[in-house]
């Protein structure tokens, strides 16, 4: 199991070589990146994330709650801070599972989590 808080990209690659898919029959993959869009400042340019908090135990608790609610045999959550230009990832929830139905359901799941994480303040910021 994977859980990293980091300022560096995210290398998908990388991230398909460290999780664990000897006994999975399915692997999902999710990256969030920062997309363009029209807000009360303007068009979004890049967006600042910063960590406010404990953001690796938030992480850990995620990871239990999927470990508890799916069957899967490895997990990857990785969230980015800084400053993130548009296409960049700004996280990754990778679940892997003997079926399917757990592996995208964790996935879901987890994606929603990080998005709500409380522990991360997001700024936008405009062109």
């Amino acid at each position: 199991m994977v859980l990293t808080l980091t300022r560096e990209p995210i290398d998908p690659a990388t991230a398909y070589s460290l999780i664990a898919k000897e006994h999975a029959g399915s692997v999902v993959f999710h990256y969030a990146v920062v997309k363009q869009q029209s807000g009360h400042g303007g068009v979004t340019a890049s967006i600042e994330y910063d960590s406010v908090g404990d953001s690796a135990a938030e992480l850990a608790e995620i990871a239990s709650e999927l470990k508890q609610n799916w069957k899967l045999e490895d997990l990857i959550l990785v969230r980015r801070i800084g400053r993130l230009g548009l296409g960049d990832i700004i996280s990754l929830v990778a679940a892997s599972s003997p079926n399917s139905e757990d592996a995208f359901a964790s996935c879901r799941h987890g994606i929603s989590r990080l998005k709500k994480m409380a522990t991360i303040k997001k700024q936008e910021l405009y062109e």
